[in-house]
């Protein structure tokens, strides 16, 4: 049954297929090792060449990557293996590589961007934060520069740069980001290879399209692309529209006012909260309070509509928001905390007048409400892509999501060193308080071992709840959570330390290597405890895959209670686990059933917000088609496009439509010419009192 299972698994088939491209890539490194470095810059100046001239990036892959593999042995000491270059070839084939933690994703990107800068259209390497395109541009930047491919990083208006080995900044303590000389935009672009955020390329494309002139445009086509932490990127943000924003002159008073009464209202009794859908909605109780205090008669009247939408959102910052969870209050702001990374989000603010009701909530400066100038949202930016991949460490739990929206298919890439990691089974406690106290336990255990732990908590205040309840213990630890997300880079290097323990949020779940301490290994590894289980199963994977790095030990097991938010939202399940623990009279229980539960729950969750995204990329595909014929009309305009020829063209289209809609008929007695006078107008600068001259009446509707 299990050979069966491997011959028909695609999967797999797909990844030997590519191991035999691999074989012949290695074939070619003996000679490549015997050239020096201007023979290899050489070769690769054949391969543009070729390139540009029309042959397929295809047929030139095993040479691309036998270069690439060398380039990088030579400058930055790492030599590609072979199931790198397996997630290689899939990013080049516009597909997503699932590489688990500690897999050299980085490196494996530098092969696909190395093939496809050969045509010289320019690629993009996307990161999720600034930090992670300034590093590694730097690091595979040596790479590409024997190879004679120019780089560029782009993570802000003041911060774009373009690798320069001349030039030295000796001031940075980065080695590795010395040799980023400051450019424009415009330099950075222009790169054979740019590293770039997420939300700066898509407010560069937004800026390109208001722009007034070419001079001011930086991006080049969308040619390729590969997002790294591609299911952060394109699925978690995948709501958040990027909006370019004016200020608007209304008062900010009401917000203050709405929150006043918000918070006299009790739940239950004058609103309820549906977890699972996130929304909170007022009763008959409520809506009658309300009323009364605002003086309106019936706030859901068409003319109050406004009024009613402010009410709403001051019950959900109310009901729905929580300080230390969802934001934090950071010098008399409130900063949004992402649910997924735990990282602050500074600049960032919720839309529809959301922000402005948590502000008012916690009585601090109220900023003015935004207009929105253009908007695009993170799913219709990356669909213009020619061609797009990605790679990450959990993809494949959303496979359907990234082939139905995207058109991206996910293959996982076998790991270099056989995964040794041990994942437990979940254990269920009845309230929280159990729970915490067992979590406190397993820890001081672990830490009698030497054994380094990491934490996972879903909130702020449960990280802090928790290290409290260690410093009780006597147990030295480290916190890392939004509110010390400057500390991050030392907490991560002494977590793999023997018996380090780190509390951290989400943020300890991405793009943070722990490498382990000295004789760590002999004791079983980096231990994980997930203190509550996310609402997506890619969040619990990306916290166990902290642990068991390139074949390291390792082990995980999460703790749950019947009173976290998960069990909270699908009740039935809770109440179910909670009468089998009072029928055996035993806590915690730990049963298959038990997660079997807990992934269905997931898989509901996931999906619902599944539904919720596509119904934003379909509503969305309306707005897009509308963007992209102005945006290519405007661009045509700034390129020289001879305008009066356009605009011509427009005006007899809007003739063509009048006249077919009010010139009907075969006899001009028929026609309505008011009406098309009248239809005219609305577009065309027609005097008061415009009539339609005799002789045309004579031409037919053709020749009018």
């Amino acid at each position: 049954m299990a050979i069966l299972s491997q011959l028909l698994d695609p999967n797999e088939r797909e990844v030997k297929r590519h191991l035999s491209v691999a074989r012949a890539i290695n074939a070619l490194e003996p000679e490549l090792k015997e050239l020096d470095d201007p023979g290899l810059r050489a070769r690769s100046d054949e391969l543009r060449e070729r390139a540009r001239g029309g042959e397929d990036l295809d047929e030139l892959l095993i040479e691309a990557f036998a270069l690439c593999r060398e380039a990088g042995r030579r400058t930055v000491g790492l030599r590609h293996f072979d199931v790198q270059l397996v997630g290689g070839i899939v990013l080049h084939q516009g597909k997503i590589a699932e590489m688990k933690t500690g897999e050299g994703k980085t490196l494996v990107a530098s092969l696909a961007l190395y093939l496809n800068a050969l045509a010289g259209k320019g690629v993009h390497l996307v990161t999720v934060n600034d930090y992670l395109a300034r590093r590694d541009a730097g690091w595979m930047a040596p790479i590409y520069h024997l190879l004679g491919m120019t780089v560029g990083v782009n993570v802000g208006s003041t911060a774009t740069y373009v690798y320069d080995p001349e030039y030295v900044d000796e001031t940075h303590p980065d080695p590795r980001l010395q040799h980023l000389r400051p450019a424009s935009k415009k330099e950075a672009y222009g790169a054979d290879i740019t590293y770039a955020t997420n939300s700066e390329l898509a407010f560069d494309y937004l800026r390109d399209n208001m722009a007034r002139d070419l001079e001011q445009c930086s991006q080049r086509d969308l040619n390729y692309g590969i997002v790294d932490e591609v299911d952060s990127i394109l699925i978690d943000e995948a709501r958040t529209p990027h909006i370019i924003s004016g200020q608007s002159d209304e008062s900010t008073d009401k917000y203050y006012q709405y929150a006043r009464w918000a918070a006299r209202l009790t739940e239950g009794e004058d609103y309820e909260v549906d977890l699972k859908h996130k929304s909170a909605s007022l009763t008959e109780t409520g809506i009658a309070k309300m009323e009364r205090w605002t003086g309106i008669k019936n706030i859901y009247d068409l003319e109050n509509v406004i009024e009613a939408h402010q009410i709403n959102q001051a019950l959900k910052a109310k009901a729905l928001f929580l300080r230390d969870r969802d934001y934090l209050v950071k010098d008399a702001e409130v900063v949004i905390v992402d649910e997924f990374t735990g990282r602050t989000m500074p600049g960032r603010r919720w839309s529809d007048g959301l922000h402005q009701a948590v502000e008012a909530k916690e009585g601090v400066k109220v900023q003015q409400e935004q207009k929105t100038i253009a908007t695009i949202t993170v799913q219709n930016y990356f669909r213009q892509y020619e061609k797009l991949a990605g790679m990450t460490g959990t993809a494949v739990t959303e496979a359907e999501e990234f082939h139905k929206i995207y058109g991206l298919d996910v293959v996982v890439i076998p790991t270099h060193r056989p995964m040794v990691r041990e994942d437990s089974s979940d254990v269920i406690y009845k309230t929280e308080k159990s729970k915490f106290d067992a979590v406190i336990d397993e820890i001081v255990e672990m830490n009698k071992l030497s054994r380094p732990v990491l934490v996972g908590t879903v909130s702020v205040e449960k990280s802090e709840r928790l290290s409290k309840m260690l410093e009780r213990r006597g147990v030295k630890h480290n916190v890392l959570n939004a509110k010390q997300h400057e500390r991050e880079a030392a907490v991560v290097a002494e977590a793999g330390q023997p018996a380090a323990v780190t509390i951290a949020t989400n943020m300890a779940g991405r793009g943070t290597d722990i490498v382990l301490g000295q004789g760590v290994t002999h004791v079983g590894g980096l231990h994980i405890i997930g203190t509550e289980r996310h609402e997506s199963r890619r969040i619990d994977n990306q916290l166990r895959g902290r642990a068991g790095r390139q074949g390291d030990p390792g082990s995980s097991r999460f703790f749950i209670s019947l009173e976290d938010d998960l069990m909270k939202i699908f009740g039935p399940a809770a109440e179910r686990i909670g009468r089998l623990m009072e029928s055996l009279e035993v806590e915690p229980i730990e049963h298959p059933w038990v997660a079997r539960s807990i992934a269905s729950a997931q898989k509901k969750v996931e999906g619902m917000h599944f539904d919720a995204r596509k119904h934003v990329v379909e509503y969305g595909d309306v707005m897009n088609k509308q963007r992209q014929i102005v945006d290519e009309e405007r661009r045509k305009v700034l390129e020289g496009a001879d305008a009066r020829g356009n605009i011509l063209g427009y005006v007899r289209e809007i003739i063509q439509k009048g006249v077919d809609q009010h010139c009907q008929s075969r006899h001009a007695e028929n026609w309505d010419l008011e009406g098309l006078v009248q239809y005219l107008s609305a577009y065309l600068p027609l005097a008061p009192g415009t009539q339609i001259p005799d002789e045309a009446l004579t031409k037919g509707p053709d020749g009018l």
